[in-house]
């Protein structure tokens, strides 16, 4: 058993002063005023007096960190998720590039075989392959060689249970709504991404089946007062959540406040889309088969176009609440319960909640990871 005790503990109801919480295995057992919770004597005992405690991250699109990159060698997933824990990431999904679909299944086989022996980090959901069903206008740093058409049969042993959670795809091509269909069908996530859609053809794909967008305004058309496109069409629908990369680079600070003001927390998650240069210097580094020239602010291709980004997710949530002024209980879901929703997993993880998921983090008041939980293990604390 794990006892948390004196710390300031951020519930999807309330915030809890001088609370307590109590883990079992890897559940939350129980949770609440440290005078309603004592310890059990053969509990280990954490003093988090000044600290305060929320869900563990969960980052929907993280292409690599520590020099690694998981389209280049999938084999890099566990390494890196072993240093996640560092940032408050608990859950995550491996982002594969457009690249040959073999590459995909050798990262499927990395996943699904079982963690190694002595594993200790933040734990991999799926992947999340971002292409190759992108529109060729609008490819980013993606390797245009590999780009193809949409197809049922390139999708055939994609799902949860091979290893894949979210597919990323421009619905506007060609056979891209009956893939969407298919994909929905076996409960994978489908995300508008890396598209030239118009507004129209935008509710075509949710219709069909999409749900989510892809780092929102990167890699699609400009919002036009005429023709909305598709970030017109993600920013309006109710139902559609989003993803939003806040290093103030791929999307300014201002327009930050203007997505949070459409979608707020229940429908905006953040994303790292962190490359091979989180948490190491800069330099050259790989996405894909490809080099990124990164300095300390960004990392870009050699003709300029921005390949990723070198924030991790903690930065990403501070600077969520510096660009908008919103509070850290309002900011907290971007990351937490909202992404576990997207995911289908809201009832187990993303909330500090009775029979929830002990993945959890201690920060200080400032917002620096402390320490990291993941299923009721200690995985890293400073």
């Amino acid at each position: 058993m794990l006892y948390i005790h004196q710390a300031t503990i951020f519930t999807p109801q309330t915030k809890i002063e001088n609370g307590a919480l109590l883990i079992e295995g890897k559940r939350i057992k129980k949770v609440g005023p440290v005078k309603d919770i004592p310890c059990p004597p053969d509990a280990v005992k954490i003093d988090a007096t000044g600290l305060l405690l929320v869900p563990g991250f969960i980052d929907l699109q993280i292409n690599g960190a520590l020099g690694h990159d998981f389209t280049a060698n999938p084999e890099t997933i566990w390494p890196v998720a072993a240093a996640l824990p560092r940032y408050g990431v608990t859950t995550f999904l491996p982002t594969i590039i457009t690249s040959p679909l073999e590459t995909v299944a050798q990262a499927q086989k990395v996943l699904v075989q079982s963690q190694p022996d002595g594993y200790r980090g933040a734990t991999p959901l799926g992947l999340h392959v971002e292409g190759p069903f992108l529109n060729p206008e609008k490819k980013g740093a993606h390797n245009p060689k590999y780009l193809r058409s949409p197809g049922l049969q390139a999708v055939t042993n994609w799902s949860p249970e091979t290893g894949i959670r979210l597919v990323t795809l421009a619905p506007e091509l060609p056979g891209a709504l009956e893939v969407v269909k298919s994909l929905v069908m076996r409960g994978v996530v489908v995300s508008a991404g890396h598209s030239n859609a118009t507004y129209a053809q935008a509710q075509a794909a949710f219709g069909a089946g999409v749900t989510y967008g892809t780092h929102l305004f990167n890699a699609m058309p400009a919002l036009h007062h005429r023709e909305p496109g598709l970030p017109g069409a993600l920013l309006t629908h109710h139902n559609l959540t989003v993803g939003l990369i806040t290093d103030g680079i791929h999307v300014h600070p201002t327009i930050t406040k203007l997505i949070w003001a459409a979608k707020g927390e229940q429908r905006l998650t953040l994303v790292s889309d962190a490359m091979a240069a989180l948490g190491v210097s800069p330099g050259q580094y790989q996405i894909g088969d490809q080099t990124v020239t990164v300095t300390e602010t960004d990392g870009r291709l050699v003709d300029g176009t921005l390949a990723g980004s070198i924030i991790s997710l903690d930065v990403a949530l501070r600077n969520l609440i510096d660009f908008t002024g919103c509070s850290l209980a309002k900011a907290l879901p971007t990351v937490t319960a909202t992404p576990a929703s997207v995911l289908g997993l809201a009832n187990e993880r993303g909330s500090i909640a009775l029979g929830s998921h002990a993945d959890m983090v201690l920060l200080t008041p400032d917002l620096r990871v402390v320490t990291t939980i993941v299923e009721g293990q200690v995985v890293y604390s400073t």
